[in-house]
Parts: C-alpha cells; structure tokens; sequence
C-alpha cells in the first residue's frame, strides 16, 4: 500500500472522527434543559413576557399622553411669526402734508423701497372657555384611570391563565406517570403469565388478553406522552422561555388543593361588587361620559381670552417700527353654536345612556359569574371527596379480584377490569387536585382579588 492511499484513509478516519464530534456537540445543545418551576414563578414569568399586557401597557401611556396634552390646554398660546421680503420699485403717493397751493417748485423726491421685514410676538391666555378645558381634563383623568383599570383585568386575565396552564401541565405529567407505572405493571403480568402459560397453569386466550392490555396501556402512553408535550411547549411560550425546556413543576401546591375557604358566596360577591376592576373602569367610563356631555354644551358658551403682543417693522428709506406692545381682552361667541350644538349634545348624553345601561348589565354578570365560580369551586371539593374514596374502593377490589384470579376464582377479565378501574381512580383524582386549584383561583378572580390573593403568597 503506497503512501498516498495511507495518508487519504487517514484523513478520512481524522475526518469522520470530527464530524461524529461535532454532531455530538450539537446534540449535546439540542437536549432539552430541564427547570424548576413554582407556581409563583410562572405567574410572575407570564404577567412579564405577556404580549397582551404590552398592549394593555401602550394604551395606559397613550391614556396618560393624553391626559397630559388636556392639562396642556389651559397654558398660554404663544406664537411667534416673522418674514423678510424683496420688493420691486413700488409707486408710493402719500396724500399726508400735500401742499394744496398749486405751487409747482420743491417737490420731494419718494423715497426707493426694495425689502421690507416684520416679527410679531401674540400671547393668548385662556380666562374661560365655557369649562370646556376643565371637564376636557377631567375627561381624560377618567380614561386614563379605565385604561390603568382594564390593564389590571387583563393582568388578572393572564394569571388565571397561567394557573390554568399550570394545572394541564400537571395533569399532563400525573397521566404519564400514572401510564408509565401501569405498564410496567401490565408488563410484568404478561411475563408471569407467560410463564404460567408455558407451565400449563393458564390458557392462551388469558395470555393474549393480558398481552392486549398491555397493548392498550403503551397506546395510552404515547397519547399521554404527547399531550405532555404540547403542554410543556405551550408553558414554555407562554413564559417567555426556550421551546425545548423541560419543567419540572412543584406539585406540593396541589397537596393544598383540599382546604376549603370558609367565606361564603355573599362575602365572595360583595368583594365583587367592590373589587372587580370591569366595574370600576366602567364607572370610569361613565365619568368621563359625563365630563364630555359638560364639554359638548360648554361650545354654547362665549370665550374670553386675555392678550397680548409685540410688533415690529423695517422697511429701509422709509419705516421703522420698533416697542409698539399691545394688551387687552380677547371675546369670541360661535353664535350658531346654539342650534347646531344640539346634536352633539344628544350624542354624548346617548353615549352616557348606554354605558350606564353597560353597568346594569356588569352588575347581574357579577352576580352570576361570581355564583357560577362558587358552586364549581364547590363541586370541585365534593368530586375530590368522592374520588378519594373511589381509589380506596378500587385498590380493595383490585386487591380481592387478583386474590380471586390468583385462586382461580375470577377470570383474567375481571382483573383487568379491576386493573383499569384503579388507574381511572387515581386519574380522576390527580384531575381533581388540579381542577381544584383552577376553580379556586376563578373564584378569587371573579371576586376580583386574585392579583391581592396571588401576591399574599
């Protein structure tokens, strides 16, 4: 073998060798990264990389922008104009001091003008507008006050979502364990009855029944395995973090799930009444409804205005102005203001109609929404009772069915039976510990205190 061919499988050896390396690197960062995640964290992690509450967050500043530009209305205007100009040879005939005698001699000669320059200062202070300036302020108050309210609701909003979220993903991950204990189980059975099958101890078709179910419970896996998977994705693009993160949730907040608020349902809707921020941006709304129907008919009313201002002049060979200040009171009435101001009037009283007709409506809403959440949080209690029980019922029967089956006693189908009973027991009572701290966490927010509860924490 000559050296050349030596030297090229070399390379090639050096080569693949490289390549393997680096791939493996890049799988190596391809994996996902596994993360702890409270329950608090991942409230705090959405409410921060939530794109709804930037919006919520733009309107408020664009609310405030505005309240600032009312308040700006009621400062002097001032303007300041000037111009220089080029002017042709005009014909300029002053009748001031023309010698009406007749007499022909000593006429002067008129001065040749080819520019001219001006500035003007004018300074306008408002006295009173008809209150239009005043009730545009408080106008404006009102929105941003709504604004700031409404992002407080979707705030609420987002965290309830989260929690939500952060009950699937448990109940994600309690299935895939529940599946992957039963499996190991299922396949454990199929190897003792293989073996019992092989000895003549046990017929064919309870084998193959045996080997079905654990069939059945691999297919539920997969299907468990993947929901977990788009939980974990929709945790990971809701908190803002890498999609091949792996979160590893505290389940301890679930273990509380069985303590029962001791307030009642009229205690929950009175805080409702008084906490729930629909409401409040809606009496928000209302006021400053009410502060545009005192604008609208303020346009009725004359305006007074106190100004001021400085001219001056310069037209070369023939005109100086300079000091020539001027002060005094401005008055301007828009007369057919009067029978065209009517209509915008019966507007704005129309729009206050309608939202105080909008707070009835928010008010029997509460009433239910708030009864609605309370028997759900209730009924949620009441399953978990029943479902605890379920499981002790279920281990009992699985346990005397498989105390029968080992006797020949029962079939084969009555243990698997047994088998499927206890992990849908304990299924529905993983859910119900879930579901439980979502109900609760609905009813605080339909009372309106999720974000006070959230933060007490």
């Amino acid at each position: 073998m000559n050296s050349k061919s030596i030297y090229a499988r070399l390379y090639a050896l050096t080569t693949g060798i490289l390549l393997t390396l680096v791939f493996q690197a890049a799988s190596a960062q391809q994996q996902s990264a596994s993360r702890q995640l409270s329950l608090s964290e991942a409230i705090s992690l959405s409410i921060q990389n939530s794109k709804q509450l930037k919006v919520s967050q733009a309107k408020i500043e664009e609310a405030n922008a505005k309240l600032k530009e009312a308040n700006e209305r009621q400062l002097p205007d001032l303007s300041v104009t000037g111009a220089y100009m080029r002017v042709t040879e005009p014909n300029i005939d002053l009748k001031l001091g023309k010698d009406n005698s007749g007499g022909s001699g000593g006429g002067s000669e008129m001065p040749k003008v080819n520019s001219a320059a001006y500035g003007m200062a004018n300074l306008s202070i408002p006295v009173f507008a008809g209150m239009m300036i005043q009730n545009g302020k408080k106008a404006a108050s009102y929105l941003a006050t709504a604004a700031r309210l409404d992002a407080e609701k979707d705030k609420e909003a987002v965290m309830q979502n989260t929690i939500a979220a952060y009950a699937n993903l448990y109940k994600a991950q309690q299935s895939v364990n529940l599946m992957k204990e039963n499996v190991r189980q299922s396949s454990q059975r199929v190897k003792d009855f293989s073996n019992l099958e092989k000895n003549g101890l046990l017929a064919r078709n309870d084998l193959l029944k045996a080997e079905l179910n654990q069939s059945n419970y691999e297919l539920l896996l997969m299907d468990a395995e993947n929901s977990l998977k788009v939980a974990n994705l929709n945790m990971n693009i809701m908190l803002g973090l890498p999609d091949n993160t792996t979160l590893e949730l505290d389940t301890t907040v679930f273990n509380t799930s069985n303590q029962v608020d001791a307030r009642g349902i009229g205690e929950f809707e009175q805080l409702a009444y008084q906490n729930r921020k629909d409401a409040q941006a809606l009496k928000a709304h209302e006021g400053a409804a009410s502060a545009n129907v005192k604008s609208v008919k303020g346009e009725m009313y004359p305006q007074l205005a106190l100004t001021g201002g400085y001219v001056a002049a310069y037209i070369p060979n023939f005109l100086t102005i300079t000091n020539a200040i001027t002060a005094g009171v401005g008055l301007k009435y828009n007369i057919h203001s009067i029978w065209k101001n009517k209509s915008k009037v019966a507007a704005a009283n129309a729009q206050l109609a309608q939202i105080r007709a909008n707070e009835a409506q928010v008010t029997d809403a509460i009433h239910l929404d708030v009864y609605q959440a309370y028997e759900n949080y209730l009924l949620s209690h009441k399953k978990m009772d029943t479902y605890i029980k379920a499981i002790e019922q279920s281990e009992e029967n699985y346990r005397i069915t498989k105390n029968k089956h080992d006797n020949a006693l029962a079939t084969t189908t009555d243990l698997l039976d047994a088998d499927v009973a206890n992990l849908q027991a304990h299924l529905n009572y993983a859910f119900a510990k879930a579901e439980a701290i979502v109900a609760y966490n609905k009813l605080l927010q339909a009372a309106g205190i999720l974000d006070q509860s959230i933060n007490k924490q």
